[in-house]
Order: C-alpha cells, then structure tokens, then sequence
C-alpha cells in the first residue's frame, strides 16, 4: 500500500481545524484578489487622463475625467481598506490555527510515547525524541504561520494574472505564462530532490542532540574523568555532520531562486517586448499594457519567493513524516478491561511459568514459577543480571512475557486496566527520578490531592522530615533539575516518602537502601516493617541484611529460581544463599 503524501497526512490530522483552515484559505485567496487590484486602477487612471471622455468608465455614464479620478480614489480607499481587513483577518486565522495545531500535535505526541511500551524506548535515542517533539513540531508551526498562506498566495496570482492577460491580448498572454509550467515543473523536481537532504538534516540534528542531551546528563562523568576535550571533539564531529547536512540542502535550494528568477525574465521581456510593439502599432490601449507591465511585475516578486516557500514547504513535509510516524508507531501492550477497586485488592500474585527476553539478547526468565501470598514480604536476591528487577518490569507491564502469565488476585494481568494494575503498585528503584520543583511537589507526586499533613507524615515514615526541616526553606526548597542539590540517601527517602504517600496494597522495594548510610538504613527498616504491614511486598536486595526477617526469600539465577525458603531454612541448606550470607557478614 502507498504511503499517503505528508500533506495529507497532516491535514488529515487537523480533522477538527478544518473549518478554521477553509475559512483562512479563503481570506488569504479575497486579501490576494483585492492585493492586485491596485495595478487594474493605474491601468484605469492612466486611460482615464489619456483617453479623458471617451475612457472606459464614460461607458458608464461617467464622462467628466475629473468625477472619473474621483470614483477611481473611492474605489482605491474601499480596496485598501479591505485588502488590510483580510489581511489581518488571515493573519490571526493562520497564526492561532499553527499555534494550536503546534500545541495539540506535542501534547498528541507526547501522549502516545507515554503510553509505549518500554521495549520501544530501549531502541530510542532521548535526543532524537526531543528534536521530534521540539524542533519538527515548531517546523509545522513556521509552515502554517507563513508556508501555507504563501503558497496560497501564489496560486491565486499566478491564475488571476494569467486570466486578466488572456483577456486582454491571448497573444501576449501565452508568452507571459510559458514560464510558469516550467516553474511548477521545475518546483516539484526541486522538491523530490531537496526532501531526501532535509531528511539527512533532520536525523543529524537528531543525533546531536542525543549527545548534547546525555553529555549535560553525565557532566559530573566527564569532569571526573577529565574528558571535557574528548567530548568537544566528539560533539564538534556531530555538529560538523548536520553541518554538511544543512550544506547539501542549502546548495541545491539556494539555486532554486535566481533558476526562477530566469525563467520570470523570459516571460517579463517578451511583454514588454511584444507588448509594446503591439501597443505602439495601435493594436492595444495604452492602458492595458500598463496594466500588463505592473501585473508582471507583481507576478514577478511571489514566484521569486517561491524558493522560500517550497523550501520552507519541504521542510515542513520531511517533519510531517517523522511527526505522523511517532503518531502511529502501534502498541504492543493491549489494555485489559477490568478495572481494579484499589480497597479490595489482597495483594495475591503469581507468576506461572514465565519467560521473557530483551529484544536480541538470550532469555533473562526462563520457565519460572513463584506464587506471592497476599499480605507478605517476599524478598529476591541473585546476582547482577539473575532476572530480579526484570520481574518487577514484568508484573508492571513494561513488558509481556514471552510465554507464561501473571495475576494478581487470581487475574491475569493482562485482562487488567494498566493504569490500574500500576496504581496498586507503590515501587521504589534504586535508580531514583525526582522532577525539578520543591521538596513538597515532589513527595506529593505519590497521591493526587494529597494534604500538606499526609505529605509530612509520610515524609517522617521515611526519615526525610528531619533532613528536609534542615533545608533553607524546609519542603518548599527547590530541589534542582533530577534532585541535584540533595544527596544520594536524601534524594532515596524522598522517593520512599513519595511511595509511602501512595499507599498502594502492593509495594515494591527494588535496593530501596542502598543509597543511605547504615544508621539510616537501620531506621528504615523499622519504618518499612510498618509500611509493608497488612500489605503484600516485593523487596530486592544485595545487602542480605535488609531482608533478613522476610516471610519468604527466593534467590534467583540464570532467570530461574535455585532456592526459596526463609532465612534461617536458607542458612541450613548450605547452598547459594548461605556462601552469600557467609561473605557479606564475614563469616567465609
């Protein structure tokens, strides 16, 4: 099936705007008409001081040359007065259509991304996403202030000149307009060859800002491994390819004027040429060949900023396509339909002959089975790369297993509303993201609506209160772009504050700890020995310590499970779990 034209695409998409696109399209077309009146009413004032009684307008029932000047200036006023009139008009219709349009396609954008699954992202590039949603959405939005009205424009120029022409002198006429089909020929063969190098533009500036993007996130990498010189070259190298990018693009649409501009003067000289031959031999009035010669002139200045605007067009077309590709990029995690009631649920989860793989890596689950029974504490432990945190990505759907199922509370998962399956989960990573705002917002982003005392509550659960009354403005102090003016452990309560605000029947602590100090983590402990009561909870662990008193541990290895049992049964048993124990209390 052929893929249908980027114009199409978008104006598909603008479904709900068409009426405001129309109604633009069709002040642009009335500002153009009364735009090259003008030149009609030097035609006519010319024939009227020539000609005087026996002029034009004395046809009807004008013949004092003077009352005759005098209607052309009220008809001049009335034109002008209306051609700024549309003008503003189409000027405010375009401008909010491409505002709105510009708004609508970044949220629409930004939605679908949310709502793909995290597979997808793992074969994305940040930088190459924000230049979609930045840079070819504003693109759009310089075509419809501008692009569009311009193109409009021209169109109805060249074909209310080119009749005007024809009914004046035929014969003049086709050596006027011989130029234009070349100029449409030759703009859509600019087109076909100008896209290609604009999509070049556009991936570059995509990879360069994936660097840009991950250089600013790694600084304190760089600085520490003095690679500041490394990093100029390499984004020198990256800067200097969308460079020669945009330089192939430039050298072939900057030919694309004066090519123009060429092709006008053919058309430009033979009406003056024969134009005035004629007119001198008594075959035209004089009047109509002024006419002729200021209406070319008008012809003139559009079809030279043609260029401009097919390139802008162009431009416009190539970010289209990324844009509508975003769109339509197709969804692989399918909503469920059931809706959970979040005050019923027990917590009951079971993984039943699991298994999953990244996309082109061998299997991390492999055929595992673990029933979780509601209200406990189930801890995870295996080495780095064992499936661990894949589980949790599982039993929050950023993924589908390959094969196997899940439920909670004897439901599969994936018959489940997703926002509601993860509104059930409070989950607390090691990899911890805080948003710029203050200490508050940031708790708060746990539970919509939630109270100033619900929030330091939570906060005192966390052991966050008292480090965060010790900031210069207590909960209202900004915290900076991902929490960088707190330290590790503060930036780790924080985010166990947040968890525990949710309050979710389930809880997941993936090395929830691992960023505080003993002290800290010690009182914790005892903080989430009292969260994680009367509720079903997942805990991860490296430190054995932390998960010591679990109902149930499971180590796992190679994506399967080896041992389960409780920590002293584990300790028995002598195996996997016991040498880890052994090494980490120093007992080996």
């Amino acid at each position: 099936m052929t893929e249908q034209a980027p114009i199409y695409r978008l104006i598909s998409h603008m479904k709900e705007h068409r009426s405001t696109m129309w109604l633009a399209t069709l002040f642009s077309i009335l500002n153009k008409i009364f735009d090259l009146a003008p030149p009609l009413l030097i035609g006519a004032a010319v024939d009227v001081v020539v000609m005087q009684e026996k002029s034009a307008l004395s046809n009807y029932g004008y013949t004092d040359p003077k009352q005759q000047l005098i209607i052309l200036s009220i008809l001049t006023v009335i034109i002008w007065v209306l051609e700024s009139l549309f003008e503003y008009i189409y000027g405010v219709l375009w401008r909010n259509l491409a505002q709105t349009v510009q708004h609508e396609l970044r949220l629409d954008a930004y939605s679908h991304i949310q709502e793909l699954e995290m597979a997808w992202f793992s074969d994305q590039s940040k930088g190459e996403l924000m230049s979609i949603l930045n840079d070819d959405i504003n693109q759009l939005e310089r075509f419809l202030d501008k692009g569009a009205n311009e193109l409009l424009q021209v169109g109805t120029t060249v074909v209310i000149i080119s009749a005007i022409f024809f009914y004046i002198s035929p014969a003049i006429a086709i050596y006027s307009v011989i130029p234009i089909p070349v100029i449409i020929w030759g703009s859509f063969r600019f087109q076909s060859r100008i896209g290609p190098r604009y999509a070049e533009v556009r991936k570059e500036v995509g990879l360069l800002n994936a660097l840009l993007s991950n250089n600013l996130s790694g600084i304190s990498t760089i600085k520490s491994f003095t690679s500041e010189e490394l990093e100029i070259e390499r984004v020198r190298a990256a800067s200097q390819k969308y460079r020669e990018a945009n330089r192939k693009a430039i050298r072939l649409s900057a030919a694309f004027v004066p090519l123009i501009r060429m092709a006008i003067l053919v058309g430009f000289t033979a009406t003056l040429l024969h134009g005035g031959i004629v007119t001198l031999n008594g075959g035209m009035e004089i009047a109509s060949y002024s006419v002729m010669i200021f209406m070319m002139q008008r012809l003139l200045w559009p079809l030279t900023r043609l260029g401009e605007t097919f390139d802008l067009y162009q431009r416009a077309m190539v970010s289209t396509t990324r844009v509508m590709n975003l769109l339509e990029t197709e969804l692989t995690i399918i909503e469920g339909d059931k809706e959970l009631d979040l005050t019923k649920i027990k917590g009951k989860i079971k993984f039943e002959n699991i298994s999953f793989a990244y996309p082109e890596r061998d299997e991390v689950i492999s055929d595992l089975s673990l029933e979780i029974k509601s209200g406990t504490t189930q801890a995870i432990v295996g080495s780095t790369g064992s499936g661990k945190t894949t589980l949790i990505r599982l039993l929050l759907r950023f993924h589908d297993p390959s094969s196997g199922s899940i439920s909670l509370d004897g439901d599969e998962i994936k018959g489940l509303r997703v926002k509601s399956l993860r509104s059930s989960i409070s989950l607390v990573t090691q990899t911890i993201i805080l948003f710029p705002g203050t200490v508050m917002q940031n708790i708060a982003y746990g539970k919509v609506g939630a109270t100033e005392e619900e929030i330091i509550s939570s906060a005192k659960v966390a052991e966050a209160h008292d480090f965060i009354m010790q900031l210069p403005h207590g909960y209202d102090t900004q915290i900076g772009e991902g929490g960088h003016k707190l330290s590790g452990g503060q930036r780790q309560r924080l985010s166990i504050a947040r968890a525990v605000l949710k309050d979710a029947p389930i809880l997941v602590l993936d090395e929830a700890t691992s960023s505080v100090d003993n002290e800290t983590e010690e009182a914790l402990q005892k903080s989430l020995e009292i969260i994680s009561k009367d509720r079903t909870t997942i805990v991860i662990a490296h430190r054995l310590s932390t998960i010591r008193h679990s109902d149930s541990i499971i180590v796992l290895d190679d994506g399967k499970v080896i041992e389960s049992g409780t920590h002293e049964e584990l300790l028995d048993n002598k195996s996997q779990y016991s040498r880890l124990w052994n090494v980490q209390t120093g007992q080996r």
